[in-house]
């Protein structure tokens, strides 16, 4: 992941109140790592586990503790602290930068950036930037749907109807996330977020008809961004050798970053009604997570029943 400070500042300038100061050279250095870092004790001159490579964010304790500094000591001190491996420096607070911060950023060609957040809210929302900026992402071939709040992908071989079963989930008013190519990121909290290039968002393509956009065919509420991946359902041709699960005791899992999804496999003939197979599994897949497993509250009545006739037999 190249993320530029200049990346940054364009997708989040504006949200985080970001304003160039003179020293504004370097926009072109590489953000390496997803921390921010305060400068703390290493303003006092301990340095031994200070990160090179991060964010600065100087707070009010920091230009408060600086203030008080004679002004030889005080570059010192920032000198220790603002190396040429830091991407960026940032002041919080609506507060005037130091002149030796300023010098020190010009002479190392670091972009010194100030905005009027608090500090903990600063840090906090541009982590966040960064982790999003830093997850783990991974293209896929499928098509990504919402139905009854629950993410879908839907997988399979090349022309086994992924679009066509999308399309019509879509006219049963569930949503679209992206058709053909899903974005799949990773999120730090375990959970897959998949998404969709934006030059195709909205757009799906359905072999006869072509290229349609869903957004303004059937308005803007049958489209989303972005949703979480809960389970995949794998379309392939009904194959009369293959043996398909009859009562659903099976459970199957695919891999996606380290992350294990539910996984459903749907054979497909003429006479099945895929979308509403699809929308079948998803409501199965809800109360599964409601704690309650069809198959197998079956399997214990039956288990019950075929103990009770042996009993009777042996009683007989």
């Amino acid at each position: 992941m190249n993320l530029t400070v200049q990346t940054l500042f364009d997708r989040h300038g504006e949200i985080l109140g970001l304003t160039l100061t003179k020293a504004r050279q370097g926009m072109d250095r590489l953000v390496k790592v997803s921390h921010v870092q305060r400068p703390g004790l290493s303003l006092a001159g301990y340095i031994k586990r200070k990160k090179d490579n991060r964010i600065l964010l100087f707070g009010r304790v920091e230009l408060d503790y600086l203030k008080d500094l004679d002004p030889k000591l005080r570059r010192k001190r920032l000198l220790g602290v603002v190396t040429s491996e830091n991407p960026v420096v940032i002041v919080a607070r609506g507060l005037i930068p130091p002149k030796e911060l300023m010098d020190i950023c010009l002479e190392l060609n670091i972009p010194l950036f100030r905005t009027k957040m608090r500090s903990i809210p600063l840090m906090t929302k541009l982590t966040l930037f960064l982790n999003e900026a830093f997850s783990p992402v991974l293209s896929l071939h499928g098509t990504l749907v919402e139905a009854f709040g629950i993410g879908v992908l839907i997988k399979g071989d090349s022309s086994v109807g992924k679009s066509e079963a999308a399309l019509g989930l879509i006219e049963r008013g569930h949503r679209l996330i992206s058709d053909d190519v899903v974005k799949v990121r990773r999120k730090e909290e375990g959970r897959l977020v998949g998404t969709g290039p934006e030059l195709t968002r909205h757009l799906i393509e359905i072999r006869g008809i072509g290229i349609i956009n869903v957004a303004t065919l059937y308005g803007a509420v049958c489209v989303r961004n972005e949703v979480q991946i809960d389970m995949v359902v794998h379309l392939e041709e009904w194959n009369e050798a293959h043996y398909y699960d009859r009562i659903g005791l099976e459970e199957r899992f695919i891999e996606f970053l380290d992350i294990q999804v539910p996984l459903y496999v749907h054979p497909v003939k003429p006479g099945r009604d895929i979308v509403l197979l699809i929308e079948t599994t998803v409501l199965n897949h809800r109360l599964k997570e409601m704690g309650y497993h069809s198959a197998k509250e079956f399997n214990i009545k039956l288990l019950e029943e075929i103990a009770k006739g042996k009993k009777i037999e042996k009683e007989g």
